[in-house]
């Protein structure tokens, strides 16, 4: 940029420029893309503005940046540009881009205006770009709508003026063919700069800036590390403080390293002594938990041994991945149990629990690394809006979109499944009992009989007409048995809950009656009910556990119930440890609630 001369006085626009230039240099993201000179279109190499014209700092800023960001995105890149391959003489084919240079300029204008307003850069100096939302999401495609629909009339969305191009040299667009040109690609710039700024960013919010920075730990190495280079994990690192306290630790008794998921905090040991490599490895370890949503997916069990069997899933993934370096003390890894789920090795884990229970994880014996509980020295971190829940899971989904498109690396097979599945919405507990109730009841057929004609027949008395009528079936043999568990752990409201999904999905399937017996203590048979009135003769007699086989076993040894009617159980989990019901069967417990035992029917979980 042109220096001024000394003793010369600026003129309003130039100070407005300035200042402007100003706002760019400050912004954590274009302030290192920033190279201008001085009239406002860009060029492959730089950017040129023009000083005589008036414009507010914020407009020059918003200027400023939307020319670099044609360079920085690969605006000017000849494999970023649509068009065709045309066969040359030698019989090779050479692309030919750009088959409408202006099409292109403005489609690139039109993604780039989108991109500042939706980080909220600058003033803009173009035309709303809410208007045109609908021409896409990517400058190829926004180019193919432009050239199918035309252009939008009326509308400017570049800085060189109206119905002029902001961008120059595309008659020549950049190949990178050489060493030297591929260490200048500008994205790959822009990648770095904006790596830059999420970790300033980041920085920020813990209180941490690049004037004040104090030199980075091992683990903060650790963590800047997944920010700049590992996409998969980046976004989830970036919603997480890293708290290096020892006297904290040595308070809730940290080892190596925990994690607590509703605060947002990663709590680490100083004292540990680990390697840069070896956090690397923690930190995923504890990020994994949180985006894999392990506090929630516990449904009843032993937390600890839960956390056991997630430990087991994650260190094989990480392994595999080669995320870091494997840590050699007390870590829980076992390649026979890789493609086990954390639920199966929980399962295997039940079966041995003197030995599981000597483990260690990273927050240290008998302790789980993610903690639900809050504690004095915890500070809430704020995510805009967004539940912490939904920003782990959606970081992680759209890491995982970013690093498989990007070819970054190995993910495991299931490590994919499992993320995949968190991202999509869970079927509700009363659409699936639904489900349930049509594999058992099939909807009631219709027949023919001519004992009562139709309401037709008066028309034409001479042609006998048959009237259509639903089959008549036996009232109990269209029937399900419905064990109640009504110990003072279950709640009368809670259990009339259930009941009355129960008998909404009765009535829809025309089940007449159901055969309830109620237990804690004892059974108690109250026969045949029809589902509206089974909620209004629940009552809460017991204390305490329940044993549920009594009530199983008045079900099959009933000589009025049908031998393949299904039986639905209702119950707390708190119940016998070796419920056997030789019929099929499904259980309805309470979400957070888990059964001491593997069940063989369905569970469905309501709350």
């Amino acid at each position: 940029m042109a220096k001024k001369e000394n003793n010369k006085k600026l003129s309003p626009s130039e100070q407005a420029l300035l200042e402007g230039i100003e706002i760019v240099k400050r912004h954590p993201l274009f302030g290192r893309l920033l190279h201008l000179d001085i009239v406002g279109i860009a060029f492959p190499y730089g950017v040129y503005l023009n000083k005589d014209v008036m414009m507010t700092p914020e407009e020059w800023a918003y200027t400023i940046a939307h020319c670099t960001l044609h360079r920085a995105l690969g605006h000017f890149d000849a494999d970023k540009m649509p068009g065709y391959d045309k066969p040359e003489e030698d019989g090779k084919s050479k692309k030919v881009v750009l088959v409408d240079k202006r099409a292109w300029n403005i489609a690139c204008d039109i993604y780039i205006s989108k991109f500042l307003t939706d980080i909220k850069f600058g003033r803009p100096t173009c035309s709303n770009v809410e208007t045109v939302a609908s021409y896409g999401n990517n400058e190829k495609l926004i180019y193919q709508r432009i050239m199918e629909n035309g252009f939008p009339e009326g509308m400017c969305f570049g800085t060189a003026g109206p119905r002029r191009l902001d961008m120059t040299g595309l008659d020549e667009p950049l190949t990178y063919d050489t060493e030297w040109k591929k260490s200048r690609r500008f994205s790959d710039e822009f990648a770095r700069a904006l790596a830059y700024s999420v970790s300033a960013v980041v920085g920020e919010a813990g209180g941490i800036s690049p004037e004040n920075a104090t030199p980075l730990t091992n683990a903060g190495k650790a963590a800047n590390w997944f920010l700049n280079h590992y996409p998969l994990l980046g976004s989830l690192a970036a919603g997480f403080h890293l708290i290096e306290d020892a006297k904290l630790c040595m308070e809730e008794e940290i080892s190596v390293a925990a994690i607590n998921v509703t605060l947002g905090e990663i709590y680490i040991n100083p004292a540990s002594g680990y390697k840069e490599e070896e956090w690397k490895f923690i930190l995923a370890h504890e990020y994994l938990h949180a985006g894999l949503e392990h506090h929630k997916r516990c449904q009843g069990r032993d937390p600890y041994l839960w956390n056991i069997a997630c430990d087991y899933v994650i260190n094989g993934w990480l392994k595999e991945m080669g995320v870091g370096s494997m840590p050699l003390d007390g870590l829980m890894y076992d390649p026979e149990l890789k493609g086990l789920s954390a639920e199966e090795i929980y399962d295997r884990i039940v079966r041995d629990i003197r030995t599981y229970r000597k483990l260690s994880t990273f927050r240290g014996y008998n302790k789980g690394d993610v903690i639900e509980d809050s504690h004095s020295y915890s500070k809430v971190n704020g995510h805009g809006g967004i539940l912490l829940d939904d920003f782990c899971r959606n970081a992680l989904m759209q890491g995982l979109e970013y690093h498989t498109s990007q070819g970054r690396g190995l993910i495991p097979a299931g490590l994919i499944q499992e993320i995949r599945a968190l991202a999509m919405p869970p079927i509700p507990w009363d659409v699936q009992l639904g489900k349930w109730f049509d594999v058992h009841f099939l909807p009631v057929g219709v027949h023919r009989t001519y004992a009562r004609p139709s309401r037709r027949q008066g028309s034409t008395p001479d042609i006998p007409r048959a009237r259509v009528v639903p089959n008549e079936i036996p009232e109990n043999s269209r029937t399900f048995g419905v064990v109640i568990d009504t110990s003072g752990s279950m709640s009368a409201q809670l259990i009339g809950y259930a009941l009355g999904a129960i008998a909404s999905y009765s009535a829809t399937k025309e089940v007449p009656f159901a055969r309830v017996v109620f237990c804690d203590a004892d059974a108690y048979d109250a026969g045949y009910l029809s589902p509206e009135d089974i909620a209004g003769r629940v009552e809460v007699k017991g204390r305490g556990g329940t044993i549920l086989q009594p009530g199983v076993d008045l079900l099959l040894q009933a000589q009025d119930f049908p031998k393949d009617a299904p039986i639905l159980i209702i119950t707390d989990g708190m119940i016998e440890s070796d419920l056997r019901v030789r019929r099929e069967h499904a259980y309805l417990i309470p979400k957070g609630n888990r059964l001491p035992f593997r069940p063989a029917g369905e569970v469905f979980y309501f709350q």
